[in-house]
């Protein structure tokens, strides 16, 4: 083997001392000064950010159980009028919106012809009635048959049919309202041509009216009779009624069953046909602890709220109970005047601080 080439103790020196300045140049750049370090982390450890969050008390209330669901109001008693005899409409006694009582005048067509036909079958009737009594006086004397008489005595009884008759088709001229109500609408003018069972008028009993509802079948057993409904209509007003009838039967194809509320409408402010939000009132709880429904934080097993102690927030779950009009009723977890967080609560975890603001406050965050 070939001996390695020895480098001089001289050369190695003199290149270390070459390389030292470098060396600690680079040492300097990289080394950061220790104690600007330490107060950054310091100011980061004591810097605490409050989240802002809107709060409601915990309210003692009473609170019920309901059902919801959608009515549809109908008359108890409708009618579509029309006349039993043709002729000629000769007046219109009541206008669409008119109230009428049973039996009042409606309309009038043209008695001329049934007032000649009641004429001729009353004089029918006393021309038989005359020839009866000539042929009873005969009768006493035996010169007419028993066959005779019976035959006469048959015709009397056809003309006295006739006679009621044509004075049954002379009243039928006045076309009359079955019963009290509201003329819903006209179909007829004066000088038309009514012809036999056209449809004159729409009349409605609204006075009371019937609220149809068509409830599951799981809800059968909570429905009773005189059980109290509130109804809600289209334009925010209210109605209330109770339950009349409650159908036995349960429809196979749509699975619920029907139910009759019965609504007193003596201001005539509801009207047939008007759909309205119907809520059933199963029970109420009295001096019962209430918050509003979106104050609840959902989880895997039930539900939790925020509440507020000495500026931080403290989860606790929550057991619950009836719900109406976005309240709902806490049954554990809760105590009477607690603060509940009802906005920003999402963003929160346990002993957050936090900072109470109003709802114009944490809108603008």
């Amino acid at each position: 083997m070939r001996d390695k080439k020895k480098i001089p103790k001289e050369l190695i020196m003199h290149r270390a001392l070459l390389a030292l300045p470098l060396l600690l140049a680079l040492s300097a750049c990289n080394q950061a000064p220790a104690e600007p370090e330490a107060t950054t982390e310091t100011e980061e450890e004591t810097q605490v950010v409050s989240l802002p969050v809107e709060v409601t008390p915990v309210n003692v209330d009473s609170i019920g159980s309901y059902y919801a669901t959608t009515a549809i109001l109908e008359a108890p008693e409708e009618a579509m009028v029309v006349n039993r005899v043709s002729g000629i409409i000769t007046a219109i006694a009541v206008e669409e919106g008119d109230q009428v009582k049973a039996g009042q005048l409606l309309a009038q067509i043209d008695p001329k012809r049934y007032e000649y036909n009641l004429k001729k079958a009353q004089a029918e009737l006393n021309v038989i009635d005359q020839e009866l009594e000539r042929m009873k006086q005969i009768a006493n004397k035996q010169l007419v048959s028993e066959e005779t008489m019976a035959r006469l005595e048959y015709r009397r009884l056809s003309a006295l049919a006739d006679l009621e008759l044509a004075q049954l088709e002379l009243n039928y001229s006045r076309i009359t309202a079955p019963f009290d109500g509201v003329i819903a609408s006209r179909m007829v003018k004066r000088g038309n041509m009514a012809e036999l069972y056209s449809t004159l008028f729409h009349l409605v009993h609204q006075s009371e009216l019937h609220g149809i509802l068509h409830l599951p079948e799981r809800e059968l057993e909570q429905i009773q009779k005189g059980q109290l409904a509130e109804l809600e209509l289209s334009d925010h007003t209210n109605a209330y009624g109770t339950v009349t009838r409650i159908s036995p039967v349960v429809d196979a194809a749509t699975g619920t069953f029907k139910v009759t509320l019965t609504i007193d409408n003596q201001q005539d402010k509801l009207k047939a046909g008007m759909l309205a939000k119907a809520k059933l009132k199963y029970a109420s709880h009295d001096h019962a602890l209430v918050i509003p429904r979106h104050a609840l934080l959902r989880q895997d097993r039930g539900h939790a709220v925020f509440v507020i102690q000495e500026g931080k927030a403290q989860r606790r779950e929550v057991s619950l109970g009836f719900e109406d009009n976005g309240l709902i009723e806490i049954l554990d977890g809760l105590g009477a005047g607690e603060q509940v967080v009802t906005r920003g609560q999402h963003q929160l975890k346990q002993d957050a601080v936090v900072e109470v603001i109003d709802s114009l406050q944490l809108a603008q965050h």
